[in-house]
């Protein structure tokens, strides 16, 4: 689908999407179009008892004028509208406008909106449409016969601009379709192996893509991760992914993702029922790749790395056993209890391989980790543990403005004490009580006092429920947070 971005003139013919403030009656393009209607827009209005309210909408079917449709959209207070807000319109536009089955549609963005530039708010209502658009239909033999949507035209009094501040929005846009894309995909066509030969394209960028295979994790002792994948038929892999935009030397930022790519639970298997969902327990992992996606697209000035633990959790012959002791990267030993708290195995392994590899500034984990967040959460926010309180601030702060909101839960000596073993020096499982506290609190372990951060996403990557700016299972959730945190705070 093309987006364009052209004067604030309205087109000929056509569907148009208008946006109508509230309590200000007709302004600029929305006045130009009720005048070509002789009225139209205004009678209806009139008769519909239309004011502009917030999330409401008017639908014109052929109101003259050489349009097929008009559609109106109550903005409320424009001056009150966040950034968000704006995509979030722009992704209720373009669900409209597919509604319609039109190929092609004009929004007219010509109102001061939220206080915002007109390049910064077109920009916003164009990336609500491209978040919005997205579809994986890729294994359906009969494909939808919906009329494809082919344009989306912004009306804007400044299109140079907002041409070129899109740029970056674009290439978020297509990091979060790419982390959607591989939630989506089926265990069968998307294991280890396969996950990491997909991020080879990302060479193609400037990303500079290392992939690690079990003979060499191996020899760097990473017997916790390969302890999950040994009952698997599919060999393990990580991949380590470099973004050098920033300043040559300087320590660069770190994301982690859990990229389990099908996690039966091992011998401690999971009930059958939703079991099929877990073909989304690499959720973190899909976050980072997008993430680096994004990074490299727009040319962030920043040093990045991600790397993401690619496994299967199978319940093989061959498969670990509850009350096995693995010894990890770190050198620390743990006794695994449960095989189906395998995420925080893989972790363990690839955040101390980062911390003493790369030596960042912070680092940054995201895992569909526990069941116990969403009891806590609920698919609302992801939960958030730190022991950095600015990092904290900051993410918290990003997950504001994008929507993808984190609340922080806490850490404590107290917490900690729950996974010492009398065996190993630390179990894989704490107990009932405060689950998602104890699988952070192991993780700490491993982050040898880095800043650091870890999300637990398991409520937010997938299953989310649809939203303006998202109708997929899989959402790609993090993209947006982890780009909008390196923009704001770590670009020079």
């Amino acid at each position: 689908m093309k987006i364009s971005f052209v004067s604030a003139v309205l087109p000929k013919t056509g569907v148009l999407i208008l946006l109508v403030a509230e309590g200000k009656g007709l302004e600029g393009l929305a006045a130009e179009a009720d005048h070509r209607t002789g009225g139209q827009v205004t009678r209806a209005m009139a008769a519909a008892k239309f004011t502009g309210k917030r999330d409401t909408t008017l639908d014109l079917v052929a109101p003259g004028g050489g349009f097929t449709r008009i559609v109106l959209f109550g903005l409320g207070a424009p001056a009150a509208l966040r950034p968000l807000d704006l995509e979030m319109l722009g992704g209720a536009a373009a669900g409209v406008i597919q509604a319609l089955k039109a190929d092609r549609a004009a929004i007219a963005a010509g109102l001061d909106l939220g206080g915002l530039a007109a390049k910064e708010a077109s920009a916003l209502i164009a990336s609500g449409v491209r978040l919005r658009v997205y579809s994986f239909n890729r294994y359906k033999s009969k494909k939808p016969e919906a009329v494809p949507l082919n344009e989306v035209s912004i009306l804007t009094a400044d299109a140079r601009g907002a041409r070129q501040r899109f740029i970056g929005f674009d290439a978020v846009a297509d990091g979060v379709h790419l982390a959607r894309d591989l939630v989506n995909e089926p265990p069968n066509h998307l294991h280890p192996v396969e996950f990491a030969d997909r991020m080879r394209p990302l060479a193609k960028l400037g990303v500079k893509i290392s992939i690690m295979t079990p003979a060499q994790m191996k020899r760097l002792g990473m017997n916790a991760l390969l302890g999950v994948a040994q009952g698997s038929a599919h060999e393990a892999r990580m991949v380590v992914m470099e973004w050098k935009g920033g300043k040559a030397g300087e320590r660069p930022l770190a994301f982690i993702g859990k990229g389990v790519t099908f996690d039966t639970g091992g011998i401690s298997i999971k009930p059958a029922q939703g079991m099929e969902d877990m073909k989304g327990d690499m959720g973190g992992a899909a976050c980072v790749a997008g993430l680096m996606m994004a990074l490299a697209k727009r040319k962030a000035k920043v040093n990045a790395v991600g790397a993401i633990g690619l496994v299967e959790n199978m319940p093989d012959g061959k498969a670990q056993r509850p009350g096995d002791v693995v010894t990890s990267m770190s050198g620390q030993t743990i006794a695994v209890l449960n095989t189906d708290a395998e995420g925080r195995l893989v972790l363990a392994d690839v955040l101390w391989y980062m911390q003493d590899r790369f030596k960042p500034r912070f680092m940054v984990d995201l895992a569909t980790l526990t069941g116990a967040i969403l009891v806590a959460l609920g698919k609302e926010h992801a939960g958030l543990f730190s022991n950095n309180d600015e990092l904290a601030q900051r993410l918290s702060e990003a997950g504001y403005a994008t929507g993808e909101k984190v609340w922080r839960m806490p850490l404590a000596p107290e917490y900690d004490k729950i996974i010492d073993h009398d065996v190993a020096d630390v179990k894989n499982i704490g107990g009932r009580n405060a689950g998602s506290i104890t699988a952070a609190q192991f993780l700490q372990r491993f982050v040898n006092g880095v800043p650091w951060a870890h999300l637990d996403v398991a409520g937010t990557a997938m299953d989310t429920g649809r939203s303006a700016i998202n109708q997929s299972w899989g959402s790609g959730w993090g993209v947006r947070l982890l780009d909008r945190l390196v923009a704001q705070h770590y670009e020079k």
